[in-house]
């Protein structure tokens, strides 16, 4: 007897016996529970940064930086509430087996590591922007100002582009055909690369401006105390004593 199959055959049994939310059977109630908050999550998304983007187009006043910055950033998660969530659910519902081949594998996984690698870009550039408005703002023109905000934006796509892309380019694999599994690639080389671009790089740089953020912040108002003009006693009491003259109508003017 082979103790091998036989404990995986019953490991296998043990593990398409037990309920999911997702199996062949159905659909369980925690299933549509998950799908239905999904789903709203996904329509809330899509709406929310609609209106943000009209908001932008409609205001004049908003026609500058930073609001191109938000702007884009609003871009970014458009493109996960229509091109990524519809099929992030699709691949709930089919039990996370990918059932819609190769290329929609390819474009799912590439457009979700482009649009969140955006968004967090986006971030990003939002807060060196605050950044450079405090700390520099007498160099930091508005002319200038929306020519490096211009230029942060094409970074951001830029950068996330070939973070996204690289996988189909022979960086890794994406999709199996054998076990339906479509993933970002599990590449070593190319997780440290993704997941520093995408993720810990820009954390840095937001914690770095935020704190130094802070520290002008904290700067600006004990530098406003010390400068605080305070009135002198004597001062104060003529004053006070000419008010009460006032008032009880003593003081006369010739």
């Amino acid at each position: 007897m082979d103790l091998t199959n036989s404990s995986s055959s019953s490991r296998w049994n043990n593990q398409s016996a037990s309920p999911g939310a997702f199996d062949s059977r159905g659909i369980s109630a925690l299933g549509i529970l998950i799908l239905t908050l999904l789903a709203t999550l996904m329509l809330a998304t899509f709406l929310w940064n609609v209106l943000v983007l009209l908001t932008i187009l409609r205001v004049r006043s908003f026609h500058r930086v930073p609001h191109n910055l938000v702007a884009s950033m609003a871009i970014s998660d458009v493109m996960v509430a229509a091109l990524v969530m519809p099929l992030s659910l699709v691949h709930e519902l089919h039990g996370r087996h990918w059932r819609l081949g190769k290329v929609l594998c390819q474009l799912w996984v590439s457009c979700d590591v482009l649009c969140c690698t955006a968004s967090i870009w986006n971030v990003t550039a939002i807060a060196l922007d605050r950044y450079w408005s405090i700390t520099r703002h007498l160099e930091y023109t508005l002319k200038t100002r929306k020519r490096i905000s211009n230029t942060m934006i094409a970074l951001t796509w830029a950068l996330s582009a070939v973070i996204s892309l690289s996988p189909l380019f022979g960086w890794g694999k994406t999709y199996s055909e054998q076990d339906d599994q479509c993933q970002v690639s599990q590449e070593p080389s190319y997780t440290i690369f993704s997941t520093f671009g995408a993720f810990y790089l820009p954390l840095c740089v937001v914690l770095f401006v935020y704190w130094n953020i802070y520290k002008a912040a904290k700067f600006r108002i004990g530098t406003r105390r010390t400068n605080t003009i305070t009135p002198m006693p004597e001062v104060v009491e003529v004053h006070c004593s000419y008010l009460k003259l006032l008032q009880q109508g003593t003081l006369h003017f010739e």
